[in-house]
């Protein structure tokens, strides 16, 4: 009989398998567990067994059926969830709006300008910094050595915020203070750009807007020197320009760096363009962001991504590229 109930499990096991739906493994169930089934039928016969057979045989039913039901109830739920998403799919609704008249967007000329900085910096090994737009004068100006009296904090040029003390919350004039919030927040050795949003007291013209967008990048190390400046810029132009272009540095005079220099690129027909600021950060930036300038030392540089992106793609004028004309848009 334990023979028999062997077999008896193997056919029961291969009913349930075959079982498609559950209609199927309804009459299924009812083929191998009801009244009829070979299991029940050897449930009956125990009593006719000798006693010494009778309680092997039983506990080898009880295997049997344990067996049989374990997998009546996977292939019961194996079912259910087939049918289950067989009828998602059979209901679901196409919503989607396929418009036919509309081109796909893409990334502002600015946008895309900035993220390609973003890259060629990364790739050199610098890191990506934030700050507020909305700065404390300290942060924008006497942080970096800018005095009281000097013309950049003029009314004029400066576009001051009505918060707190008057004349000590401005809208970020560059992206310089953010040299001092990483100083006072990290420990050198620092390596990071700062690109941004920027604001000025302009008049809109060609060459000059109220609202544009700056690049900064800040390092502080042990040993840096002006030729590592002069190194990484050429590099940055390489990078962002390509092979045809190289660049120059121009003395000149910022409160935040000593020695200063501008710094300009050369195109592959010969002429100059001029492109940002750049020097070595000056002691006293230094110690407004808690760093000791006997260690460190450090450069640093600027400049307009706005201007980048009209030289890239040969913009005249810059406020086009905010009127948003869509044929404008169209072309980058």
């Amino acid at each position: 009989m334990i023979e028999q109930l062997a077999d008896h499990e193997a056919a029961a096991l291969a009913a349930i398998e075959a079982a498609a739906t559950m209609e199927e493994l309804q009459a299924a169930k009812t083929a191998v567990l009801g009244k009829a089934a070979p299991l029940s039928e050897a449930q009956r016969r125990l009593g006719s067994l000798p006693p010494e057979d009778r309680k092997d045989a039983g506990r080898a039913l009880n295997a049997a059926r344990k067996v049989v039901e374990a997998r009546l109830d996977a292939r019961t739920t194996e079912l259910a969830e087939a049918e289950r998403a067989a009828q998602l799919v059979a209901e679901r609704l196409d919503l989607t709006e396929v418009p036919t008249d509309v081109t796909v967007g893409h990334a502002h000329v600015v946008t895309q300008a900035w993220e390609e900085l973003e890259d060629v910096f990364t790739g050199m090994g610098y890191r990506i910094a934030e700050g507020p737009q909305v700065e404390t004068d300290w942060h924008n100006f006497d942080a970096l050595n800018i005095p009281p009296g000097h013309p950049a904090r003029d009314g004029f040029d400066t576009i001051y915020v009505d918060h707190g003390k008057p004349g000590s919350t401005v809208l970020r004039t560059h992206t310089s203070p953010v040299q001092i919030r990483t100083m006072l927040t990290e420990e050198p050795p620092i390596y990071v750009v700062a690109p941004g949003r920027v604001f000025r007291a302009d008049t809109a013209d060609a060459t000059h807007i109220p609202v544009f967008h700056q690049l900064e990048g800040l390092v502080i190390d042990e040993g840096i020197s002006l030729a590592d400046l002069a190194g990484t810029i050429e590099a940055f132009t390489t990078a962002y320009f390509g092979p045809g272009f190289s660049s120059r540095l121009r003395p000149n005079y910022f409160p935040f760096t000593e020695p200063s220099a501008e710094f300009d690129v050369q195109r592959p027909d010969g002429t100059w363009l001029e492109l940002g600021g750049c020097g070595i950060v000056h002691p006293n930036v230094l110690r407004a962001g808690g760093v000791d300038p006997e260690r460190w030392t450090g450069f640093a540089f600027g400049f307009g991504i706005d201007r980048l992106a009209s030289l890239k793609f040969g913009i005249d004028d810059l406020r086009e590229m905010y009127t948003n004309d869509i044929r404008f848009l169209h072309q980058f």
